[in-house]
């Protein structure tokens, strides 16, 4: 699932990229990049700019579809064990279709990926909106973008991060399974809703920097993973954080002119 998350990600962000609108005269270099595909990168074109003969619907499932297989393809090596913990662990753990009860508890979790992915669409729909009616909007974006940026590398600093990351290492990344499909799937919401909260400064920074970019996207995937399992969770977390600070302050230097 892992693989396949990853190679329709790189497939849907091949035909985003290919079809998004550009003008006749633009040369190839002058195309934006994945990483101008963010809030850093302005407001003319995203992932949530229509596609020629597209409609909102349309570039609104297609940028849904690639959110959801993003965040498979980069949670799923943290997510195995959380699984794993769950067929061995849940109430009725021996009884029949254990594979199915724990199927539901991935669908539980990505589900609430998903209902981020559409409030980050919505959100990006927004500011290209307000940067097409007011010129200043794409004139402070850089400096919008640092300063988010600075925001997300502090959060991991924070005693609230350490709170959330305890909450997804806990053996069952969640309060204790209830038996049945129901119990199941609620179990999957709640492990999604500990994960979203704990990985908001990553799903910022991937935001902000450049949705599209595939090696942001496995920079932020090893993020994750390592400071889920490696055994020095606080280091990981604070080391991450050190980081985005540091990369917020080279975009607010950038954004003021000084480098």
């Amino acid at each position: 699932m892992f693989v396949a998350g990853v190679g329709a990600t790189v497939a849907l962000r091949r035909s985003m990229m290919g079809a998004m609108p550009m003008p006749d005269a633009m040369p190839p270099a002058a195309m934006p990049s994945a990483g101008a595909m963010s809030l850093a990168g302005g407001v003319a074109a995203g992932p949530w700019t229509p596609m020629p003969g597209q409609g909102r619907l349309g570039a609104a499932a297609v940028f849904l579809a690639m959110w959801v297989v993003m965040m498979v393809a980069m949670m799923m090596p943290s997510l195995v064990p959380m699984l794993s913990r769950y067929r061995r662990l849940a109430p009725d753990a021996g009884g029949a279709r254990p594979g199915l009860r724990t199927a539901l508890v991935g669908a539980g979790y990505f589900t609430v990926w998903a209902g981020i992915g559409v409030a980050a669409y919505l959100a990006g729909v927004l500011w290209r909106e307000a940067g097409s009616r007011w010129a200043g909007v794409a004139r402070w974006a850089p400096l919008a973008a640092a300063v988010l940026l600075v925001a997300a590398g502090l959060v991991q600093l924070t005693g609230w991060k350490a709170r959330q990351l305890g909450r997804c290492r806990a053996p069952a990344c969640a309060r204790a399974p209830a038996p049945g499909g129901r119990g199941a799937w609620r179990h999957g919401l709640e492990a999604g809703v500990a994960c979203a909260l704990c990985c908001s400064g990553f799903m910022t920074i991937l935001l902000v920097a450049g949705v599209m970019d595939l090696r942001l996207m496995a920079v932020v995937a090893v993020a994750i993973t390592f400071e889920r399992l490696a055994p020095w969770p606080a280091f990981a977390a604070r080391a991450a954080g050190v980081l985005g600070v540091f990369a917020g302050v080279v975009a607010l230097t950038r954004a003021f002119g000084v480098a």
